[in-house]
């Protein structure tokens, strides 16, 4: 039986070829979206966008295979349609709560990817088929695949830019899931005698869920949040960068990035003092500090307690971090409002650029960046790195960074101190940089450690401690040097730009705790 002719029209013709941009455009974000998921859930967003990218790319190319078995294209189209609707649309929703709930979220998140990128992969042999049923012979395959390029290009660019700032990731995925609705919507009216009523029922009750969806976005936004954490969210944000969440329990305020803890008001004491007053405390000169990472402000707060402290350049990659710690009243006291200090100059970009881009010397540099979860972030924890900060301390310099957990990761914090010991000393060529590992207990983390490392160390002395603090003190500082047996050094490769051992040694760690 032969499919009946389409009656041809400019206006027909016209609307395929804006649905093959908008499908683009729908089909690249919901990508992104599983992709970013992913690396906020999963970790390693190096290794998660890749293999949603792999993933995403092998099912369209299952889905255009596929599409040769529908046989009539243009109701196919619009089925297509309503399934991404569906699917694409509820994608975050779904996640969040499956990993809310059961705390695991790589089936689902696959699965829903598969299906997403099969339907993807129909779509524009679909349209092709379409067009030839209508006569519009001009709009040849090429031409099809070239709108569907130029979507793609306005979805990754939009992504990062526009989409997850104003709608974050939920509001996101169902707004692009009403959009595959509306297109499948103004094609059934457009070949409406094509069309049975089965298609439109579905269509109909497919949209008002995904409307319903979005409207009520936000709330589904409060109650996921109220599964994934144990206190009051007061603040959640989505940047270009990562989730922001603040939550609160009493007096007790937790800060988390991508879901992952960055502080506890109750304990984050024991974290910034041994990160700040060791090297602060050692240091001859203090003049002028700078801060890589620490956005929220408790490092700063640290530093400013020594009064020769003249500056401190605070760089963090994202601005909403430092503008929430400095701006927000609540938040802005957990750091003593340390962030408005006049002496303190924030930078918001990458840590690498800046030094890199900087001439200024620094008495002090401390490093207080995200684990080497991977390897945009191993590569500052590398041989290379460290080097360029070297060149940016002053004769007597010195600088700390935290090196993750020498019980959970035990390798990883081994192979940050071989870095810095094999780091080339622009003091002595030819010689080692003098380095100190050492670790405290911070209950919300676990023992953690950090390396203080400089050309030349001084020597072994109690550090001059500022009064009041809550946790260090000079025979804590002596007993935070010795490592115990299930901590102590083990035989770790240096990390460099060309090999990037961290990142396994810190994956393979942490999964053998934690997965």
């Amino acid at each position: 039986m032969t499919t009946p002719p389409i009656p041809a029209s400019r206006a027909r013709e016209a609307w395929l070829l804006a649905a093959t941009f908008l499908v683009a455009v729908a089909g690249l974000i919901y990508e992104l979206i599983a992709a970013t998921l992913s690396s906020y859930l999963l970790g390693d967003s190096i290794r998660q966008f890749s293999l949603v990218i792999g993933i995403f790319l092998s099912a369209m190319g299952v889905g255009a295979y596929l599409s040769r078995f529908v046989a009539q294209p243009l109701p196919g189209f619009i089925w297509a349609q309503i399934l991404l609707g569906v699917v694409g649309g509820f994608m975050a929703p779904a996640l969040f709560f499956h990993y809310a709930l059961l705390g695991s979220v790589a089936a689902p998140l696959y699965t829903m990817l598969i299906a997403v990128g099969v339907l993807s992969g129909m779509e524009i042999p679909l349209i092709t088929r379409a067009l030839e049923a209508i006569g519009a012979f001009e709009n040849r395959f090429e031409n099809v695949l070239s709108v569907d390029y130029v979507g793609a290009l306005v979805a990754s660019v939009c992504f990062p830019l526009l989409v997850i700032p104003h709608l974050g990731l939920m509001s996101a995925s169902l707004a692009f899931g009403v959009l595959n609705l509306l297109v499948a919507g103004l094609s059934i009216w457009l070949f409406r005698e094509h069309v049975t009523r089965i298609i439109f029922a579905v269509w109909a009750v497919a949209l008002i869920g995904a409307i319903a969806g979005l409207v009520q976005s936000e709330r589904l936004v409060a109650i996921t949040e109220a599964q994934l954490f144990e206190d009051d969210v007061i603040l959640t944000e989505a940047t270009p960068y990562q989730q922001i969440t603040v939550t609160r329990y009493r007096d007790r305020t937790r800060l988390f990035l991508n879901h992952s803890i960055q502080f506890d008001s109750l304990d984050e004491h024991r974290y910034h003092e041994p990160l700040v007053h060791p090297v602060m405390a050692l240091a001859p000169r203090r003049n002028n500090v700078l801060i890589l990472g620490g956005g929220d402000g408790m490092a700063v707060r640290e530093v400013l307690k020594y009064k020769d402290v003249e500056t401190i350049t605070l760089v963090d990659l994202d601005p909403r971090v430092t503008e929430i710690f400095r701006d927000h009243e609540d938040l802005a006291a957990l750091n003593a409002q340390s962030l408005s200090d006049p002496r303190v100059s924030i930078q918001n970009g990458d840590a690498w650029l800046f030094v890199e881009g900087s001439e200024q010397v620094f008495d002090v540099i401390i490093v207080d960046l995200p684990d080497p979860k991977n390897v945009a972030l191993s590569k500052l924890y590398s041989r290379q790195f460290y080097g360029l900060l070297m060149e940016r301390l002053s004769a007597q310099g010195l600088m700390v960074t935290q090196a993750g957990s020498p019980f959970f990761a035990r390798q990883a914090f081994w192979s940050v101190v071989t870095t810095l010991e094999t780091t080339r000393n622009p003091q002595g060529p030819g010689k080692e940089l003098g380095v100190i590992p050492y670790h405290s207990y911070v209950p919300s983390f676990g023992e953690w450690g950090f390396v203080l490392a400089g050309a030349h160390l001084p020597a072994d002395r109690p550090p001059a401690l500022p009064e009041g603090l809550k946790y260090l003190n000079p025979e804590v500082w002596q007993a935070a040097q010795i490592f115990g047996a299930d901590t102590d050094r083990v035989e770790a490769e240096p990390n460099t730009m060309q090999s990037h051992p961290l990142v396994a040694y810190y994956l393979d760690g942490w999964d053998y705790w934690f997965r």
